[in-house]
């Protein structure tokens, strides 16, 4: 027992240093650009029903318009950051994501948002793919699952932090100081970008460009697989505020709080795990977590449900989102990093796209109840499909 435990320490010193100043920051970054972008999620469907008079059915349409420009953008990025330098595309990509801020005060009609939204999502799309490839470079390879688990968390805190901050100014303030706000923590994170170190890379001959630079073709029935649990993501963001006022919860925004908690909560565990070869435990346990809270979720119609559900909907997500992107890049060369990163982003943007696309609709004409149940089934059949096909493709496929 005394000889294990002094390995166990051993082993734990000789792990190299993960918070370094660079990591730090583009982790700081990636917070602050989350936390901005995501003060729009809920703000968005209550001002264009309420303000500009738009039907439930069709506010799908103006939430997914960016998922639509994101999965365009995608697979081009992925493309970039392994060609050139990926702090300048960061940096580059940013600055227009903040500027794009600017375009919502003009946004007037549905069409106008529509294309407002389309070009932040543009914007969005290169600058996440170019900072999480960024993250994986600062990212000491014996600690990858666990740095990306806890990049990873800045960005789902901020998803929940977000839309918490973002009912209260926009119930007190309104949408325009809202947008200001968004733009604000987007100047702050382009400072945090321009204080990283990026590490040296070698000078990359331009490729044959083929369909592999951009999409990570071995790993497509993944791809599929991750569609299901992304569909039931996408429904919580922009539907959760109305489905918590329809249900008389007093304060909705504290959904998002234990979600956040959640999330934070599944870092503690699931990176080591995955780092320490339990990557199909995770998936499966994490898809059944999910399957169960929202069916509990979308049944039980009380504060304690709610709060309940909230946070073990941000365990299961919490740990399933790592270990899936893990799956992504142990399947890729080193080159393909951000090709790997890109394939994996599309399929959660897609699946996000889905969620709030179909969502919208079977919200407007069925009931917020019956796109939680929805949510619930999917996440029922990727466990089956990850069981039966991801799992063995995976085993076969991986490169380390």
């Amino acid at each position: 027992m005394i000889q294990i435990e002094v390995k166990k320490k051993m082993s734990t010193k000789n792990l190299p240093k993960l918070w370094t100043p660079g990591y730090l920051n583009v982790c700081i970054a990636n917070f602050l650009m989350a936390c901005s972008f995501n003060l729009l999620m809920p703000s968005i469907p209550l001002y264009i029903t309420e303000q500009l008079g738009v039907a439930q059915t069709k506010t799908g349409i103006v939430l997914a318009s960016y998922a639509l420009a994101i999965m365009i953008i995608r697979p081009f990025s992925g493309y970039l950051v392994d060609l050139y330098s990926r702090k300048k595309i960061l940096l580059i990509s940013f600055i227009c994501y903040v500027g794009m801020f600017s375009g919502y005060f003009f946004a007037s009609t549905v069409m106008l948002f529509v294309v407002v939204r389309f070009f932040h999502g543009i914007t969005w799309g290169l600058s996440t793919v170019s900072s999480s490839t960024l993250a994986i470079d600062l990212v000491p390879s014996e600690r990858r699952a666990e740095g990306i688990g806890y990049y990873g968390t800045f960005m789902n805190v901020a998803m929940a932090i977000g839309p918490f901050v973002a009912i209260h100014i926009y119930q007190v303030y309104g949408f325009p100081t809202l947008l200001w706000c968004g733009m604000g923590m987007g100047l702050l994170g382009i400072i945090a970008v321009s204080l990283i170190k990026a590490p040296v890379r070698p000078k990359v001959e331009r490729e044959k460009i083929s369909l592999d630079r951009f999409f990570l073709l071995r790993a497509w029935p993944i791809f599929l697989n991750q569609l299901l649990p992304c569909f039931a993501w996408g429904t919580i963001g922009p539907f959760v505020a109305q489905y918590g006022k329809q249900i008389e919860i007093p304060n909705a925004g504290i959904f998002f709080l234990f979600w956040a908690g959640g999330i934070i909560l599944s870092r503690i565990f699931a990176g080591k795990m995955v780092d320490r070869g339990h990557i199909h435990l995770v998936n499966i346990s994490a898809m059944t977590i999910v399957a169960i809270s929202f069916f509990v979720f979308a049944t039980a119609h009380n504060i304690y449900a709610f709060c309940t559900a909230g946070l073990f909907i941000g365990v299961g997500f919490g740990m399933m989102f790592p270990a899936l992107q893990t799956l992504y890049i142990n399947m890729a060369e080193n080159n393909q990093r951000g090709t790997a990163n890109s394939t994996y982003l599309v399929g959660f943007d897609l699946g996000l796209a889905l969620g709030m696309l179909i969502g919208g609709y079977i919200s407007g004409i069925h009931s917020f109840e019956g796109l939680f149940i929805v949510a619930s089934v999917l996440c029922v059949i990727s466990i089956l499909v990850y069981g039966t096909i991801s799992r063995p493709l995976f085993n076969k496929k991986r490169l380390r």
